[in-house]
């Protein structure tokens, strides 16, 4: 989720463009103007926000070359060591304060033990410096330590200090709780909130994008689409409000306009592979392997050695190569995984996968088999490999194993109820009809998420999954 924190109102606002416009007529014209620390700081933050890294360089080591032991000065290139984890550096500027009651300065000691994951040691910190906090500061204090960890996804936390707050109606207590809710998975609770704050910012990409995001954790990805193209419209050029778009129309599986959002992400953001690793995701599900394999090939030059995306590069590279069928490339892929952080069951499936596309039948089955194995039957990956049979149209195998398999189901995990619209489909392949209205009720009322993922190429376009059964009720009678 991005953070909402930057205070776009203030940067908008004539007081902050008068300051903007005379320092940068100052710099214009080769002379540094004489300014307040505090100014420097909001230019130095205004010229991140606009990603001009060098001028809020620039802007910033002016106010330390006016105030070298100013306090937010040197918060601000403590903060951006911690970024680039140079700890000793960050360290190194918080010794550079000269205000010790300033509580930026404790703020910054607390922050410097949250980035090195001493969070415990921290929190007791803040608690400990809390008990010198005033009255009348303490509810800023609160808000203040809960934004901290927000910053560091310590959303348990975050949400801990929030609820130490008294709360009012006021924006920044709405967002501050609006993000704690988001980052513990109370996604409703957010969304609902974003939308109070939208209310009172209509124009704020920043909340649209924010909104979007709560709607596609909660998979209501229509209105997460329409959440992006508000902050589209705001900015087209927005590379959080594009890959929203682009993620919300890839989940509902119209892989060739989230295609085209995709490609613009990568033109707006050319060195992350996120964009290019998407838009091979797209190609491959609409069989445009061709495309994909140099897309899926930029993908993984551009992601470095610790990149929470490399694992599924490879994924989705070795899909490419076996539909290809060019198995020994695949295989190559899914090998490289094997010391990455992932989850090397769901490899083998894909190993099996992709083995039994290419009819390689009894090393798809010793794929299968270790997976099965190193799961411990686990129910979601014996559905995977019926379902890799099923899409390799050994459908007649396909019924027979989901038979066997709810029965396991139904007896050691009562509370599994995917499944359903897999045997639907294998029932409907087969024109087994009673068979198929049975399991197109259960997959509806058990995992209608499933049933519309699974089935929907069953029904006109835009059905909804309630109307599945009566749609096909009538649709046999006739």
């Amino acid at each position: 989720m991005e953070t909402v924190k930057i205070d776009e109102e203030y940067f908008n606002s004539e007081e902050f463009q008068e300051i903007l416009e005379n320092y940068e007529a100052s710099i214009n014209v080769g002379s540094n103007p004489f300014m307040d620390a505090d100014d420097l700081v909001d230019l130095a933050d205004y010229y991140s926000w606009q990603g001009d890294d060098e001028q809020a360089e620039r802007a910033i080591d002016y106010a330390l070359e006016l105030y070298p032991n100013s306090t937010l000065p040197n918060v601000f290139k403590a903060r951006k060591a911690l970024a680039e984890e140079d700890y000793a550096q960050a360290e190194f500027y918080a010794g550079e304060i000269e205000n010790h009651d300033d509580p930026d300065y404790h703020y910054l000691l607390a922050e410097i033990m949250i980035a090195e994951g001493d969070i415990e040691k921290a929190d007791e910190y803040l608690h400990a410096y809390g008990k010198q906090v005033g009255p009348d500061e303490y509810e800023d204090y609160v808000r203040d330590c809960a934004n901290l960890y927000i910053d560091y996804d310590e959303s348990e936390k975050a949400y801990e200090w929030m609820m130490r707050s008294r709360g009012d109606d006021s924006d920044d207590f709405k967002e501050l709780m609006a993000r704690a809710l988001f980052g513990i998975g109370k996604y409703k609770d957010s969304e609902r909130i974003f939308n109070e704050l939208i209310d009172h910012h209509p124009y704020s990409k920043q909340y649209w994008n924010a909104l979007a995001s709560a709607q596609l954790m909660n998979e209501d990805y229509s209105n997460a689409i329409t959440s992006s193209e508000f902050a589209i419209a705001i900015d087209p050029d927005d590379p959080d409000a594009v890959s929203q778009k682009a993620s919300g129309l890839l989940r509902l599986g119209n892989y060739e306009e989230a295609q085209k959002y995709y490609r613009k992400y990568c033109e707006l953001v050319p060195d992350d592979e996120y964009g290019f690793l998407h838009q091979g995701v797209c190609l491959v599900n609409m069989n445009r392997n061709e495309e994909a394999l140099p897309v899926l090939r930029t993908a993984l030059a551009l992601a470095p050695e610790d990149s929470p995306f490399l694992a599924q590069v490879y994924q989705e590279l070795a899909f490419c190569y076996g539909a290809l069928h060019q198995v020994k490339q695949a295989m190559e892929m899914l090998d490289k995984t094997e010391t990455l952080d992932c989850d090397h069951v769901d490899m083998l499936v894909i190993r099996g996968h992709i083995l039994l596309q290419n009819k390689q039948v009894n090393k798809a089955e010793e794929a299968f088999k270790m997976a099965i194995m190193k799961s411990q039957n686990a129910p979601n990956v014996l559905l995977r490999i019926i379902v890799s049979l099923y899409d390799n149209r050994y459908v007649q195998a396909s019924y027979q194993m989901l038979l066997k398999f709810f029965e396991m189901v139904h007896e050691y995990y009562p509370d599994f109820h995917s499944g359903y619209a897999y045997m639907a489909l294998c029932c409907y392949d087969l024109g087994l009809a009673d068979e198929f209205m049975k399991y197109l009720r259960l997959a509806v009322v058990n995992d209608p998420h499933e049933a519309q993922g699974v089935l929907n190429c069953l029904f006109p376009e835009g059905t909804p999954v309630n109307d599945y059964v009566p749609y096909m009720e009538q649709r046999l009678k006739n």
